[in-house]
């Protein structure tokens, strides 16, 4: 038999997305906010108005990142931070940056939400909310 594990529904994807934007709404943040599946594969996204348009591209490293590492981004921040650069060099995670938050279910990570566009802290702090959407 095959093993199944739990995966996010497009569904999902546009709750997490609908609870992070209306979370950086009340704050009046303007970010980017991506959700993506466990293999850092983009499922959805929304750039605010006024955010900057790179941050689009930093929220989905963030998400990625997130996700192939099944932990928040901001491990690798503080990995880096602490001395260990060489960490840089790791292969196809460029979002080390905090802001990327996996989605964990019944101990698997099913994708990660990447925010980017306020304080690294605020970031991650919207895809929380959009996370608790669905959990």
């Amino acid at each position: 038999m095959l093993a199944t594990k739990p995966y996010l529904t497009q569904a999902d994807v546009q709750k997490i997305l609908d609870a992070a934007n209306k979370h950086a709404a009340a704050n009046n943040w303007a970010v980017t906010i991506a959700v993506c599946d466990d293999g850092g594969h983009v499922l959805g996204l929304i750039r605010r108005d006024g955010c900057a348009p790179v941050s689009t591209y930093i929220a989905q490293e963030k998400a990625r990142t997130a996700a192939m590492g099944k932990r928040e981004s901001r491990v690798y921040e503080e990995i880096i931070n602490n001395g260990r650069t060489s960490f840089l060099s790791a292969p196809h995670i460029s979002g080390m940056l905090e802001g990327g938050v996996n989605i964990e279910v019944n101990g698997f990570t099913i994708g990660a939400v990447g925010v980017s566009g306020v304080k690294s802290t605020e970031d991650a702090e919207t895809a929380k909310a959009g996370i608790a959407a669905i959990l």
